[in-house]
């Protein structure tokens, strides 16, 4: 088979395999529901569990990322999979809350292989097709959809139970399928002869730092809401789960699926301008979703006015629409800097930088949760994304200044 073949099928099995990780990373979006019900766990609880397997996904990225350059990315990713079969099954018969949380460690591994994939895809293409590429590939997140839409069924079928088991051969399925649909090649082998020290060296590039807050906002908010949005409809608007998850999956599915999309738009309009328009929309959408649930009573001269300001369910469901267009953007986005700033060693930099991200994904649901215990307002989730979005906007401004006054003396 030729290269451009070969990098094609790739791509293909590459993709679907992420997207069964993702959608097993994202399982505890519905799954945890019921179990909440179950155990009887609070709002921050429910958060912490949704959340565990982001934390191992997170933390895992770096080393996976490094293996990836020293060892290939075939052999890295086929393995992954196969560890994380075993602990999706054992969630079946688990019954306390510690067991749960145990489990999601070891499942949340699954979350790991973008770190894999990312670099993997990235070396069989070149740079002017590298975005597109990667926004392919990153058009996995969509898993979260698959969950979305395939979870409530087999729960509602066969009960929660079910549902471990089910992925659980999703998962070794998949890793078979790509084994026989990906190819290795010797010469993407880069890290083999530096130490994990040496790779971890270009954290002193402020670069990287600013790259791990972006995706902490366009990757970890994406993570975060997905994990939120069904219980977010379940309370707020009193929905049952299968249609809550429905609602839901308007976010996530454009939020995966169109990351293409974003990788085409920084090969044709650069990383920054991308970027700094979706930090924008994020803001804008951020802000009218931060209102709660409002009851007035206005005195007029006729006497009392009784009004009601808040999002009904179909205007709160099409910003989320937009956000989710909007991260997928940014998330392609983020890694078009990366590749083009750090080509010689994207496995190791997209491992922090999407570790950066996971743990904005592990962090956002718990604090979503104690917000809610905390004050009352399920809407104070948005208020807290609106002001990282903030952040971003004042960081990118500062940073990228000093770039545009040259660039305009040049013109």
């Amino acid at each position: 088979m030729n290269a451009p073949r070969q990098a094609m099928s790739v791509l293909i099995s590459s993709t679907f395999a992420f997207t069964i990780c993702f959608a097993i990373w994202m399982m505890f979006a519905v799954l945890g529901i019921p179990i909440k019900n179950n155990l009887h766990l609070n709002e921050t609880q429910f958060g912490l569990l949704a959340a565990m397997p982001v934390l191992s996904g997170s933390l895992v990225r770096v080393p996976l990322g490094i293996w990836t350059d020293k060892f290939g990315g075939r052999i890295v990713f086929f393995c992954l999979m196969l560890i994380c079969v075993v602990p999706i099954y054992l969630i079946a018969y688990a019954t306390e809350y510690w067991q749960f949380l145990v489990l999601g460690l070891f499942v949340g591994l699954a979350g790991g292989s973008f770190s894999v994939g990312t670099p993997y895809v990235a070396r069989w293409f070149a740079p002017q097709r590298r975005g597109l590429a990667m926004g392919v590939f990153g058009a996995g997140n969509s898993g979260s959809a698959l969950t979305k839409f395939l979870a409530p069924s087999i729960i509602a079928a066969a009960g929660w139970q079910m549902l471990p088991k089910v992925y659980a051969a999703m998962m070794l399925g998949t890793a078979v399928l790509f084994w026989f649909g990906s190819f290795s090649n010797p010469e993407h082998l880069t890290g083999s002869k530096e130490s994990f020290a040496a790779q971890l060296s270009m954290l002193k590039d402020p670069r990287v730092w600013r790259y791990c807050q972006y995706y902490s906002v366009v990757f970890g908010g994406y993570v975060a809401l997905a994990l939120w949005m069904t219980k977010y409809f379940v309370s707020e608007y009193g929905f049952d789960m299968k249609f809550a998850a429905l609602l839901a999956a308007c976010f996530s599915l454009p939020g995966g699926v169109l990351r293409a999309l974003g990788g085409w738009i920084s090969d044709k309009y650069g990383a920054y301008k991308t970027t700094w328009w979706v930090m924008w929309v994020c803001w804008v959408c951020f802000f009218l979703l931060s209102y709660p649930q409002t009851d007035m009573v206005v005195k007029t001269v006729n006497g009392n006015m009784n009004l009601h300001v808040g999002l009904p369910p179909m205007l709160f469901t099409l910003l989320l629409f937009v956000v989710g267009i909007a991260m997928a953007i940014g998330k392609a986005s983020v890694f078009k800097f990366i590749s083009d700033d750090f080509s010689a060693n994207i496995g190791a930099v997209s491992g922090v930088v999407g570790l950066a991200g996971g743990l904005g994904g592990f962090i956002l649901p718990i604090l979503f949760g104690a917000l809610v215990d905390l004050i009352g307002v399920r809407s104070s989730a948005f208020m807290l994304l609106y002001g990282t979005v903030c952040v971003s906007l004042v960081w990118m401004h500062y940073s990228f200044k000093p770039e545009r006054m040259l660039a305009a003396q040049a013109a």
